[in-house]
């Protein structure tokens, strides 16, 4: 996804950067600095690549395949009949991650001293496993199922770019647990009706209503059965809805272990030369930011003990008073919002019951 993203916003007037010699070079730009940002702020990265992805992903990529299609059409038409913006706009859409992309960003990492390893199948699974272990501190992604797959902590939007000003989210799965009076089977359970990649939603089945449903029910297959036997159908399942193996894939995904010898990776000084050849010689980079960055790398990665964030600032533990009250604004917030919904369905009843004027 992070390659993905450079090859969409690493930009020079609408064009992917490019070497003298015709290649793409955006993914790997982009890598360098994002790299280089973090380790400036006391962050040791280690990258995750994802692996073959399970079968019950199939019909998600299917749905990304026809969307990158129906974009490579519009596409062409926009390069004959639109301006420039719509030319731009569905060229990103057309992007695509190739093999090469992956390899010349795994070779610059490699010149650059900073590990990575290959999941087995998805990333966020594998990710999951390293931090349970405490081989690294939490698991960044943007991707939500990590905590599906236990990740104990989950980072957000530390990958976002400076100008976002974003705030980084630290999300500790135990404490939303705790919050949301569930054991991680439910949350599992949850999840998967909130949405997935491997499964089609269930139509009209929004947040505040997964939510009720679990603790309503307790777990997904008490969920099903009550909508199915439901004579008012209030919800339809989907033809194919298969939530055990997406259960499955969540709580045994296929991973490495923590104490496999792929995962005894380390940080290291970076070979300067040959991200001159690389990157200066092979890629058109120019030297003297290269050699910058390297200086950087050399003296940000020499500390053995990467920084915890606690050691940035303080966390600071909510009290049992300050955790009654946020519970009691969220249930307050839940009642408004199911008051109002009220009030807006008899305003529609009242509406129509009305005789219309004469004309």
């Amino acid at each position: 996804m992070s390659i993905y993203s450079f090859l969409i916003a690493v930009r020079s007037e609408g064009q992917q950067l490019m070497s003298d010699t015709g290649e793409t070079t955006s993914h790997l730009m982009g890598m360098f600095y994002r790299t280089l940002r973090m380790v400036d702020n006391g962050i040791k990265p280690l990258y995750v690549f994802d692996g073959a992805p399970p079968k019950l992903k199939s019909g998600e990529l299917a749905k990304r395949s026809a969307r990158k299609h129906e974009a490579t059409e519009a596409h062409e038409e926009a390069k004959e009949t639109g301006t420039a913006e719509d030319v731009e706009k569905f060229s990103r859409r057309t992007v695509r991650v190739t093999r090469e992309h992956n390899a010349e960003c795994k070779k610059l990492l490699k010149l650059m001293g900073i590990p990575y390893i290959d999941a087995p199948t998805e990333a966020e699974a594998q990710c999951a496993v390293l931090a349970r272990a405490g081989k690294v501190y939490a698991a960044a992604s943007e991707d939500m199922d990590t905590l599906c797959f236990e990740s104990p902590i989950l980072l957000r939007h530390l990958t976002f770019s400076e100008q976002r000003k974003e705030p980084i989210q630290e999300i500790h799965l135990s404490r939303a647990l705790e919050g949301l009076d569930m054991d991680r089977n439910q949350f599992i359970d949850l999840c998967i009706l909130l949405g997935c990649d491997y499964l089609e939603p269930i139509p009209k089945v929004g947040p505040n209503t997964a939510l009720k449903l679990i603790r309503e029910h307790g777990t997904l297959e008490k969920v099903v059965e009550s909508i199915e036997k439901d004579s008012k159908q209030k919800y339809v399942m989907p033809e194919s809805w298969p939530y055990q193996d997406a259960r499955e894939l969540f709580i045994n995904p296929d991973v490495r272990d923590a104490n496999d010898p792929e995962c005894d990776f380390k940080w290291e000084a970076p070979d300067v030369e040959g991200l001159i050849d690389f990157l200066v010689k092979d890629k058109g980079f120019n030297e003297d930011r290269v050699r910058n960055g390297a200086a950087r790398l050399q003296k940000n990665l020499k500390t053995a003990q990467q920084s915890r964030l606690e050691g940035f600032f303080k966390p600071v533990a909510k009290t049992e008073a300050e955790k009654a009250t946020l519970k009691r604004k969220h249930d307050e917030k839940i009642q408004e919002q199911k008051k109002r919904k009220k009030e807006e369905a008899k305003a529609k009843k009242e509406a129509k019951s009305r005789p219309r004027a004469a004309v």
